[in-house]
């Protein structure tokens, strides 16, 4: 009986737990379900979709690459599918983004969402991939990924 472990990510140092794992979608909107309480797998599937296809435009470089390759395979598809912004959207308006993508939402309904799905995702990417997105993002991420907010704004 052989043993396997968990890939590399030569820029990261941490293990890829769940880039090579195809349960691993599932494991991630089970647990955007449970952060965010949702009734259903349904809809937290929805919402996940919609917050990580809006989070891969917003994210470009380096950083969008070690996303991508952290991130369980239909997730980084959905990242990947996206063309990059030259200028992220601020925090509160990726929030409005979002309300208007998810039908009946108002802005806290979405933050809610936004919040449920970017919290779930440090113990997917790891930490240091998380700080590396919230320092290459506008002030405000950090409470959307469930951290506080330390940076001086600029």
């Amino acid at each position: 009986m052989s043993t396997m472990m968990p890939e590399r990510n030569s820029t990261e140092g941490e293990p890829r737990p769940e880039a090579a794992d195809h349960g691993g979608w599932s494991r991630l909107v089970e647990s955007v379900r449970e952060s965010g309480q949702y009734a259903t797998r349904h809809e937290a599937e929805r919402v996940t979709r919609i917050v990580l296809s809006l989070l891969g435009a917003q994210v470009t470089g380096d950083e969008r690459v070690a996303l991508a390759g952290r991130l369980p395979e239909e997730a980084a598809r959905l990242v990947a599918a996206q063309i990059p912004v030259a200028q992220p959207l601020t925090a509160p308006r990726f929030v409005d983004m979002v309300a208007a993508r998810v039908e009946g939402a108002t802005s806290a309904t979405a933050r809610w969402d936004v919040s449920s799905v970017l919290g779930s995702l440090p113990p997917v990417i790891g930490n240091g991939l998380t700080s590396r997105l919230l320092a290459a993002l506008p002030h405000g991420y950090a409470l959307l990924f469930g951290r506080a907010d330390l940076r001086r704004r600029t």
